[in-house]
């Protein structure tokens, strides 16, 4: 799914999301199989090959003239993982995607659960030039010491606020909140969900970086967004 920078109105990254097709029961959406990976031990190994895919994917659009940073989802159990900056780097060299290019997303949830591993590790990968996000921020489990602590780039707010910003003066100034905080520690502000003009327009209003939702595009299959380019 594309993100719009809106100061250009370009889609400046992509983020890479998972659909199963299976032949009988059509898309089963991720939030049936996710939870069921992480309980039978699968994630590990799905999310790697997710993260390599994705890699390749960008790296051949990067080929066509297409320089979007990747976006991908890391989950707390890959994070706890002892094995997660091996994936990670093993991902970048097969690929060939350079670093900077790439950008995980981590749950607000790690920083209350595991802020102690999750600062370790996300240091580490900062280090190798990778950039972090802090994903579905605004649902009620951030803690703000943490938050200053983490070394990320960038909060991405959660759909609930965004989808109340057009009938509800709380989730504006929840989300207003949100991107001063964001900007006065010098990070990137992210939207999702986005769906209307009007919620783009408070958001741009706010002073929000990127932008994703179905008002631009819904997740595409890789030579869909090529089109949709």
């Amino acid at each position: 799914q594309p993100q719009i920078d809106m100061q250009t109105g370009r889609a400046a990254a992509v983020e890479a999301l998972l659909r199963w097709r299976d032949p009988a029961r059509g898309v089963i959406p991720p939030t049936e199989f996710i939870p069921i990976a992480e309980e039978s031990g699968m994630i590990q190994a799905l999310g790697a090959r997710v993260l390599r895919d994705a890699c390749r994917q960008v790296v051949q659009w990067h080929r066509l003239g297409m320089m979007l940073r990747l976006s991908v989802n890391l989950s707390v159990q890959q994070l706890q993982h002892d094995s997660c900056l091996s994936v990670v780097e093993e991902a970048l060299r097969s690929s060939g995607l350079a670093p900077q290019y790439l950008d995980l997303e981590i749950t607000e949830s790690v920083i209350i659960t595991h802020p102690e591993k999750a600062v370790a590790t996300l240091a580490k990968l900062k280090e190798r030039g990778i950039s972090i996000t802090v994903d579905d921020f605004g649902t009620g489990y951030s803690s703000l010491s943490y938050l200053a602590r983490l070394p990320i780039e960038a909060v991405k707010i959660d759909q609930r606020p965004v989808h109340g910003l057009e009938h509800s003066s709380n989730d504006v100034a929840i989300t207003q909140a949100i991107v001063a905080l964001a900007r006065s520690l010098g990070l990137r502000v992210l939207a999702e969900g986005v769906e209307t003009v009007r919620q783009m327009e408070v958001l741009n209003r706010l002073g929000c970086h990127l932008m994703q939702g179905f008002l631009f595009s819904k997740a595409l299959p890789p030579e869909e967004l090529e089109a949709w380019m």
